[in-house]
Formats: C-alpha cells, sequence, structure tokens
C-alpha cells in the first residue's frame, strides 16, 4: 500500500502570543517564531506509517510518501517526516504569502495522480490558515470518496476497503468506502487501538501518545540519505497565481481585564441583558 501525507511547516502554535501584525496591516508576521510539523499532519503521518507496518516486528509493509509546498528551508520540517518512518517526500516550490487553499489542493491533486496512491491521509487544516477546506477539494478534483475526522481506521484483508469511525453529536458514526480515498483524522486516531491494517496483529496496543512518534536517532540518520524530490507548480501544470487575496489583517481589541461580580442569577441575567445586550 503507498500513502501520500501532505504535510506543512507552522509557526509553533505553543508561540501564537507572539505572532503580530506587520505595521502596515498587510501580512501576519513570523518573525522570531520557530517552524513546526502541523499537528494536524503529524497525528495523519503517525496513522499513515501504523497502516503501513507490522507494529509487532516493526517492519514496513507499505510506502507512506509525504509531500510538502513550501521554500528550500522547509526540508528541515519534512526531514522530521522522513525520519519519523516516511519513505520519501516530494517538495514543491512556494511561498505561502502566495498560496491559497484552492492552489494547495490543486497541487496535491497533481501530485497524487502522477504517484497514485491507495489513499492520501492528510491533516484536516493547519493551525495557521484554519481553512479546513482543502481536503475537500482535493477528493472533488480526484472524484475519490472523502472520510473527515475518523478516530479509528480500520483496513479490508485485501486493503481495498477502508472503514472510518467518526465521532458526531448524536453519537459514533461508521463510513465504509472503496479506495482509493481522502482521509482526514482526528486526535482520536492516536489511541493505542485505533488503526487496524489486517498485518498488525488486532490485539496490539500502541502506547499512549499526544503527538506522532518520536523519530529515533536511527530514524533521523536515516532521513538524511532519504530522497526529498524537488518540482515547481510549472512541472504539475498549476498555475501559480493565488484566487484568494488577503486585503488586510488586524490584531482583536484588547480586553478591557474589568471584572464585575453579581451577587445572583438573576442579577446576571439583568446585566447580559440590560448591560451587555447579549440577551
Amino acid at each position: 500500500m503507498k500513502i501520500l501525507v501532505p504535510i506543512k511547516r507552522v509557526a509553533d502554535p505553543n508561540n501564537a502570543n507572539k505572532v503580530k501584525v506587520a505595521p502596515d496591516g498587510s501580512s501576519v508576521t513570523s518573525e522570531g517564531l520557530e517552524w513546526k510539523l502541523n499537528p494536524f499532519d503529524e497525528w495523519s503521518l503517525e496513522a499513515a506509517l501504523r497502516l503501513t507496518e507490522n507494529a509487532a516486528d516493526k517492519s514496513r509493509v507499505g510506502e507512506v510518501v509525504l509531500v510538502s509546498i513550501g521554500p528550500s528551508d522547509a526540508t528541515q520540517t519534512i526531514r522530521q517526516g522522513l525520519a519519523m518512518g516516511a519513505e520519501r517526500a516530494i517538495r514543491v516550490e512556494g511561498d505561502d504569502a502566495q498560496l491559497d487553499a484552492w492552489q494547495v489542493a490543486n497541487v496535491l491533486a497533481a501530485v497524487a495522480k502522477k504517484e497514485e496512491p491507495d489513499l492520501i491521509v492528510m491533516g484536516k487544516q493547519v493551525v495557521d490558515g484554519d481553512s479546513n477546506v482543502v481536503p475537500q477539494y482535493v477528493a472533488e478534483l480526484l472524484g475519490w470518496p472523502a472520510l473527515n475526522y475518523a478516530q479509528l481506521l480500520k483496513l479490508s484483508a485485501d486493503g481495498k476497503t477502508i472503514a472510518a469511525q467518526r465521532e458526531l453529536d448524536t453519537g459514533v458514526e461508521t463510513l465504509e468506502v472503496d479506495g482509493p480515498a481522502v482521509i482526514t483524522c482526528a486526535d482520536r486516531i492516536l489511541h493505542p487501538q485505533a488503526v487496524k491494517n489486517g498485518v498488525t496483529p488486532d490485539d496490539f496496543a500502541y502506547p499512549v501518545a499526544e503527538g506522532g512518534r518520536y523519530a529515533s536517532l536511527k530514524g533521523i540518520m536515516q532521513a538524511k540519505k532519504k530522497p526529498i524530490a524537488e518540482m515547481s507548480m510549472a512541472d504539475l501544470g498549476v498555475d501559480a497565481a493565488a484566487s484568494v487575496q488577503y486585503i488586510a489583517f488586524e490584531l482583536p481589541p484588547a480586553r478591557s481585564g474589568n471584572t464585575v461580580f453579581v451577587e445572583s442569577v438573576d442579577e446576571l441575567v439583568q446585566k447580559l441583558h440590560t448591560d451587555a445586550k447579549v440577551l
């Protein structure tokens, strides 16, 4: 099985309080912030690695191919994914400031047509743009079914059918599709027995984790030798012009910091209705 996993480097979300808007309001600046693998992509990469391995004996039974759109220094983030266990990667030259969701989706669809993977497993969104539309665009462009927010994945014996569980407000929904398909993952995909690939014994349980697996020293050294193909949007036949333009950015107004204490629920309701006018 071959799985394509799109990844993106983002400014460390733990330092979101340091994000600044350029003085002219034309952009959000990332100066002084560290780059990090998008957390949603990290979950999906872990799911893809679990789908393509026999965890009992740590052998690989499939291939994970990373694809990332970004400048040359995004290679460091790509190497992180390779150190975690992916076999190879593709970097498409691009500038975050010049990209929109439709461009990204067209690039990913074009790469998928070249690579012909069995699955695309990707983050449902990135923590910088938060648009949450790229997976759906990719599925539509390819004509593939989409399984969003999967918290459990199970492959059929022949690897051609994928069953996924999704948590809804009213309970848990189970969907089953024939591949190839586009899948996005919720954080519960990291649970010890959330991924069943028909190769790893069903009773095998991964360690409890909050993110993807740590890259071992051996994995880090091997990642330096793993291939990263480089190409441009033109190579893929994708128009490099963005269809969405941002006019201006501004920070939300600062909170006053004032606190008003009330003596009863009735007083609270009165203030919300009369003073705050939110009821």
